[in-house]
Formats: structure tokens, sequence, C-alpha cells
């Protein structure tokens, strides 16, 4: 007898069956992609997004993913590639939550809760704390009070320099001298910690041999050195002038005489006037009440006061002052000091 055909229809249903089945599947997987993009039946689960850098997509992707705001990181990129192929994330912290549409969670993206663009702020030389801390608030990077705050206290700071600083309560902010003159790109709303060490790093990039042998040479430490900078910045109209300042004031630093320096009392008044602090503070920084130099700087000098300071000339110069024009005269004792003012209107 022939033997019977076997039938072909267990086979065809079988594959029938797995059609059904990985069409469904994908129906139900298209179903819930859509319905994520659409933020329908999600979760109420919430994130708050920071975004750190520029222009980093797929890191985003990943973050909204990770935290259930997107199903899935490459669905979301793909989705931002299309229908906003030259989108630019901007630094800032944004709050989300899962219901959101993929179109909302864009627009969200484009208006940070709390902001952290980038923002070129321009620390001139000569800047005290209290006037950085005024600019750094004016352009919305932080609080003044929280940036004086830190300046008080180098707890948390490494860096060798600032160990020169001495432990005093005379010392106003202790950070004074170091914020180095600059131009930066600051994130706006920053934590004021973080901003004080950019500049703080900016300042230790700076330093260098000649300005260590300097302080050697002259049995002077790191904050000798920034403090007597500070006053000669702010004495000074030029790198020119400043190296002759510097020499009067080594000099009187020399034979134990007071600096007597005008611009120190304007800083110390400042301290305790708008800031609060004590009559014992402003007069361990007017030099005409302290001897040698003030309690710490008065301002945060360039790299060319700086380096005018380091490399002054030897003289015997023990006074100075400016006329009507603006030009320095220097005298070597107080009977040609005076007869310089005569001959030189400067008042």
């Amino acid at each position: 007898m022939p033997k019977r055909k076997k039938s072909k229809l267990p086979l065809i249903l079988f594959i029938i069956l797995i059609v059904i089945i990985v069409g469904v599947a994908a129906m139900y997987f298209y179903t819930q992609i859509n319905n994520d993009i659409l933020g329908k039946n999600q979760s109420n689960d919430t994130y708050t997004l920071v975004i750190e850098k520029k222009d980093f997509e797929y890191e985003v992707g990943q973050k909204l993913a990770n935290n259930k705001i997107v199903c899935s990181d490459v669905v979301w990129t793909n989705w931002m590639s299309n229908h906003y192929p030259d989108f630019e994330y901007t630094n800032g912290e944004y709050n989300m939550t899962a219901s959101m549409s993929y179109e909302e969670i864009a627009e969200k993206l484009q208006n940070p809760d709390i902001s952290h663009k980038a923002v070129k702020v321009c620390i001139p030389e000569g800047t005290n704390a209290m006037q950085i801390a005024e600019i750094l608030e004016e352009n919305g990077i932080c609080k003044a009070a929280d940036f004086l705050e830190v300046c008080k206290s180098t707890d948390g700071f490494d860096y060798d320099f600032l160990k020169t600083v001495p432990d005093s309560d005379l010392i106003a902010y202790k950070l004074e001298g170091f914020l180095f003159p600059a131009t930066y790109d600051f994130a706006m709303n920053s934590e004021p910690r973080d901003i004080a060490e950019q500049m703080l790093d900016a300042f230790d990039y700076r330093i260098t041999d000649d300005m260590e042998k300097f302080c050697q040479d002259n049995d002077m430490t790191m904050y000798d050195l920034i403090t007597l900078a500070s006053v000669v910045q702010e004495e000074a109209l030029g790198q020119s002038s400043a190296k002759n300042i510097a020499s009067v004031f080594m000099n009187r630093l020399k034979k134990g005489s007071k600096l007597q320096s005008d611009v120190t009392y304007f800083y110390a008044r400042d301290l305790r006037d708008d800031y609060g602090f004590s009559q014992k503070v402003y007069d361990a920084y007017y030099t005409y009440r302290c001897p040698g130099l003030p309690a710490g700087p008065i301002s945060n000098s360039g790299s060319d006061i700086i380096d005018a300071v380091v490399n002054y000339p030897k003289t015997d110069y023990l006074y100075f002052f400016s006329d009507l024009q603006q030009e320095f005269h220097f005298a070597k004792d107080y009977d040609e000091f005076v007869a310089l003012q005569k001959k030189y209107p400067w008042k």
C-alpha cells in the first residue's frame, strides 16, 4: 500500500501563530512607544534633569530613560533628531514628570527651571571681594552674601598658598587677594564655592618661581606678597609707577615704618561701615594705625602688578604722591617730598 502523505496544515498553523504573536507584540510595543511619545497612560514619576555641558544629546537621553521619563534613550534621540534636528541643550535644571509628552519635554528643555547657562563675566584687576560679589549677583551667578560668606574661610580649599593665610579674626575675607581677576565663563545659579574655586585655580596657575623666590629673599609669605601687591595695585596707575611705589613700601617695611597708604582707609571703612566688621578689623587694615602690612589684601591684583612688586627697583625712596596730571613723584626724605608737592600741584 502506498504511504499516506503528511499534512502540512500543522506547519502552516504554526507559522500563522508566530506571525500573529509577532504582530501582537509589535502592536503592543508600538502602542507603548506611541503612548510614551504622547505622554498617555504614563506614571507620575518625577525627575530633575541636570544638564552640565553643552550639546550632549546622547547623555540627556540616557538620563531621561534611566529615570523613567522616557521609555528608551534610542526612541527619544530618534524623535528629537526628526523633530528638532538643530536643538541645542542649555545648561540648567529641569523638573519633569513621566506623564509629559515628548513635545512637552522638548519645550521644557528650552526653559530651565534653574538656568546654568554660561555667562561671560569680567573681573577687573584691582576688584575686591565685595565688588566681585556684586558683579556675580548682577550676572545671576550666585548671591553676593553667599559668595562673601565663602570668602571668609579657607576651609575646604586645598591650595598651598592658602596655608600662608594667618588664623586671625582680624582678617575680613581670607580669600581676598587670591581671587584672580580675569574674564570667566561662569554658570548661572552656581554654588559660590565652585566660583571661588575657579578663581583660586586661576591664581594657582599663575604662581611663578620669581614670586616664590621673592618671598624667600624677603622673608615674606605668599600672603604677605599678595597683601603688598594689593596696596600697590590700588595706589598705582599702571606698571611703570607700580615698581617705584613698591620700592617705597618695601623701604618702609625694612625701616619698620608704617605704610601710611590712603587706599587702605577706604577698604577698612567699607568693611566697618557697609559690611559690619568691628573697629578692631578697621584698625588692622588701616595702615595709618597698624604697623607694617594691613591685616590682609585690599583687592585682587593682576599679574602685571604682582610682577612689578616682585621686580621692584632698589631705591632710597620713602615718599610719593601723584599730581593733578596723574604723574607720580618720589622722594628720599620728607623735605624733598614737601618741595616736590610745592612744585607739582597735587590737590
